[in-house]
Parts: C-alpha cells; structure tokens; sequence
C-alpha cells in the first residue's frame, strides 16, 4: 500500500473492517501450497468421486511455500501501517486450512463469530470455545484471508459483515480484560451485526484479506465445482494494543476500537 491507495486502505480498514491485497503472495506459491494440501487431503485432484467429505480440516504448516505466502514484503508492510510498526510477530505458520470441497452437506460450522485469541483461568485450554476475545484484542494484531486458490462467488468464499467490527467493540467493552468467551459471543447470534451489508471474500489465488480481529465472518458452504483452499491465520501482536495513549500515536486498529467505542467520530 502507498500513496493516495495507501490512504484510502487505511481509512477502508478503519470503517469497513478489512482490506484486499490483490497479488499478496504469487500464484507459483499457492500452486506449490495446494499441492502439498492435496497430498494430504487424502484425495485425487483429478477424480472428483474422491471429494467425499464436504471440507477437510488440516493442521498448521510451516514448510517454505507456506512462509513464503505470509511473509511477502508487501504483506510485511501491510502489517506494518494497519497494526503498528514492530507491533506484530512474521508468521511462522499459515494456521489451519478448511478445504471445502463441492459439497452443499451442512458441515455444522458455518456460523457467524469472531476469531477469539487467548485462554485465561476460565478458559480449558482444549477447548477452542472457551478461548476468549477482549476490548484490546489480546494476542491478535489481524485476522487474515489467505486465498491459494481462485474463489468465486460459488466456491466457499468467506462471508464478512462489514464495519461489524465497530459493533464488536461495543459489545466486549464491557468485559474489559477478561473479555468473552467463544460460547458468550456467540449466545446471541451476533445479533448487533446483523442489519450490515454482506460481502464475500473472493479473488484469485495469491489474495489476502486483512482483516480487523473484531471482524465478523462466517464459512460457506461449496456450490461451485473445485475445492476452495483458504487459510485464516492470525498475525499475532509483539505489544499489547492501547486504547488510551498519551501521545495520541494510534495504529488503525486502535483508532477501529476506538471509533466503534464512540471516542473518535467518523
């Protein structure tokens, strides 16, 4: 991001609650990316009566490809402007990967949330449920949208609830500190968000969404005809994010928080 376009990014963040960087990462790397998902998916690419399951979770991978795709000097910078210089720990992993396959079967974990990023003494930490997301977004600078392979409107894209972020930071305000469990924020349906416009996450492989943490989303199912391959890392924060600073030097997620808490005006 740079210039004018770097301008307009960072305020698009600010109120929408997200950016999309084209080009973030080659489509080479996300071709050697998908074909070592395949191997492990277990299936054949090139027979479909493989694709028997309607989404196939796989674990954190750190091999090169992947490092690659989320350390890319324009995503590095990006990470920069949007959570504060030397704010944010280079990932070493691009988190899990659900590949959903052409599939319309109710895979049961398509509802809207929020990623939370951190356990405390009330949290068992198996439990991804219990995990808790608080007013500061402890532990998590960015959720981001890895796309390695091209996804249309039919192919499983990410749903997002723009500028739900905003109301996000209403609704953990309260908590302070100890924020929300998973399971609270969730026990009313993200009622506050609905109403915002709906847009999904599409582009060719090599796209990244960056996303704020506050962001509301949500999976779909896989209408088209080739498995989708998207990764939802977080980029985790090297500092903790401040919402009162003496000098005022706020980085665009605080200014996100603190425009949704009604301290700044749009």
């Amino acid at each position: 991001m740079n210039g004018t376009e770097y301008k307009t990014q960072i305020e698009q963040f600010i109120t929408e609650g997200f950016v999309k960087i084209e080009n973030a990462f080659s489509t080479q790397i996300a071709k050697q990316c998908r074909d070592i998902l395949w191997k492990d998916t277990g299936c054949d690419p090139d027979d479909p009566s493989t694709w028997t399951k309607p989404v196939v979770w796989l674990g954190n991978y750190t091999q090169e490809p992947f490092l690659k795709a989320a350390n890319t000097k324009v995503l590095h910078h990006a990470y920069d402007q949007l959570a504060g210089a030397h704010n944010w720990i280079a990932p070493k992993s691009v988190g899990s990967f659900p590949i959903r396959f052409p599939n319309l079967t109710d895979t049961g974990d398509t509802g809207w949330h929020i990623d939370v990023s951190f356990a405390n003494e009330l949290s068992d930490p198996s439990d991804y449920f219990t995990w808790r997301a608080n007013i500061k977004s402890q532990g998590r600078a960015l959720l981001m949208l890895f796309l390695f392979s091209d996804t249309g409107n039919k192919d499983a894209p990410t749903k997002i609830r723009v500028s739900s972020h905003l109301d996000m930071a209403k609704r953990l305000s309260p908590a302070g500190n100890a924020g929300l469990s998973a399971k609270e924020l969730a026990a009313n349906n993200y009622e506050e968000s609905v109403g915002r416009t709906e847009i999904s996450a599409t582009g060719e492989a090599g796209t990244v969404y960056l996303c704020h943490p506050f962001l509301v989303h949500a999976a779909t199912l896989n209408f088209g005809t080739q498995p989708r391959f998207m990764a939802q890392p977080p980029l985790l924060t090297a500092k903790q994010f401040q919402l009162n600073r003496v000098d005022s030097n706020y980085n665009p997620v605080e200014i996100a928080i603190r425009r949704g808490l009604g301290l700044i005006q749009a």
